[in-house]
């Protein structure tokens, strides 16, 4: 059978770790790599061994033979390049957000389906073998009914004055910064385990940073001053569907926190904690026996999530491998030609973009108006 092409556009960190995590799936081929300029594409694509570079995404999406398409650029240009690789007729993989407003995103999950498209959104944590095994022990009971979920997503890429990066700037990554970039993998996470959806929140964000150092030149002692307007941190209440309640923090200026999206649901029978940053280990709690640390490893997993793991136990599987298995599930449906009308999806997709957009538009919406607001869409 003859390997599905793929393309990508972008060569910041995302897209190459898409490359990366595609390839190793054997049976697609990254055929092309596009960027803003030709020579920025060319230098990527010979780094990485791919055959074809595009200055402009539009000149490789009029190739026939790729049938997939990544798009690996800033918030602001999601809309504009998922609508076209849509309309060029190819599969697409969008990282999140899907948009920069709910506006956008339900026109994006339209077009997908009426044009009977594949479409997924990049929310891989939920792709972890642990967190696929919670989500099947969430499901058969085993921690009760869930009643309280709580956790956070802490960076500190952002703590220093003179930290620096275009998702700062809200014309290119939008009117929310924290929220958009590692919330919105927070709550996917834990709404994908839990089987629950949020209905409300009320948020409060906070700018420690309003005014930035950011670099003139190549002269690393050239500075101009730089507003920010995006939030460093954020907390949010939330409520639940069927009335649970939850609460979590994001933040990009916590020192020593590297990428620690974590969380912690209680319920009636126990309760479960997971951290990003040690994947591999699943804390379970009990009232009236000692609490279990279950580490990663197939023949102790639910039947359902052994798939999910390819290594054995002991050999930890982190953040690359998790990225290989949003690839793995989404070529695979691809290949095997399922229809997303008929056939439901063991990944994210559009609608769940379009779900987490609406939800970031209420956050933002609660935090400026300091009240509770009901989560549309």
């Amino acid at each position: 059978m003859d390997k599905i092409k793929a393309g990508v556009i972008g060569t910041g960190f995302i897209g190459p770790a898409h490359v990366e995590a595609v390839r190793r799936l054997g049976f697609v081929e990254v055929e092309a790599l596009a960027a803003s300029s030709y020579e920025k594409a060319r230098a990527k694509a010979d780094d990485l061994d791919i055959t074809h570079a595009y200055g402009n995404y539009r000149e490789m999406l009029e190739d026939p033979t790729i049938q997939v398409v990544h798009n690996c650029t800033p918030n602001y240009l999601h809309h504009e390049i998922n609508m076209e690789i849509m309309k060029a007729g190819k599969h697409v993989l969008s990282e999140k957000p899907l948009a920069v407003s709910c506006k956008e995103s339900i026109e994006l999950l339209e077009l997908a389906r009426k044009n009977k498209i594949v479409h997924g959104v990049n929310f891989n944590y939920r792709q972890f073998p642990s967190v696929q095994n919670l989500q099947h022990l969430v499901e058969n009971g085993s921690l009760g009914s869930i009643h309280l979920i709580h956790g956070s997503y802490l960076q500190d890429w952002l703590l220093y004055e003179t930290d620096y990066d275009w998702r700062l700037d809200p014309k290119l990554g939008g009117k929310t910064r924290a929220i958009a970039d590692i919330g919105s993998h927070w709550c996917d996470t834990v709404q994908f385990v839990t089987g629950k959806r949020i209905t409300a929140v009320f948020a409060d964000m906070a700018t420690v940073l309003p005014i930035r150092k950011k670099l003139k030149s190549s002269d690393p002692d050239l500075y101009e001053e730089f507003s920010v307007e995006t939030e460093d941190h954020a907390s949010v209440l939330l409520r639940f569907h069927d009335g649970t309640k939850g609460v979590f923090s994001v933040s990009q200026v916590s020192a020593g926190r590297k990428n620690r999206l974590s969380f912690e649901m209680n319920g009636t029978l126990g309760s479960a904690f997971w951290n990003q940053e040690e994947p591999e280990k699943l804390w379970v709690g009990h009232r009236e026996k000692p609490n279990d640390l279950l580490l990663a490893d197939s023949t102790l997993f639910t039947p359902e999530a052994r798939s999910s793991i390819h290594h054995p136990g002991g050999h930890n599987e982190g953040w690359p491998d998790a990225l290989k298995n949003m690839m793995l599930n989404f070529y695979t449906y691809v290949k095997e030609g399922k229809d997303p009308a008929k056939d439901k999806p063991n990944f994210a997709t559009f609608e769940d973009g379009h779900a987490s957009m609406c939800l970031i538009d209420a956050i933002l919406e609660s935090h400026q108006q300091e009240k509770w607001v009901q989560v549309k869409g």
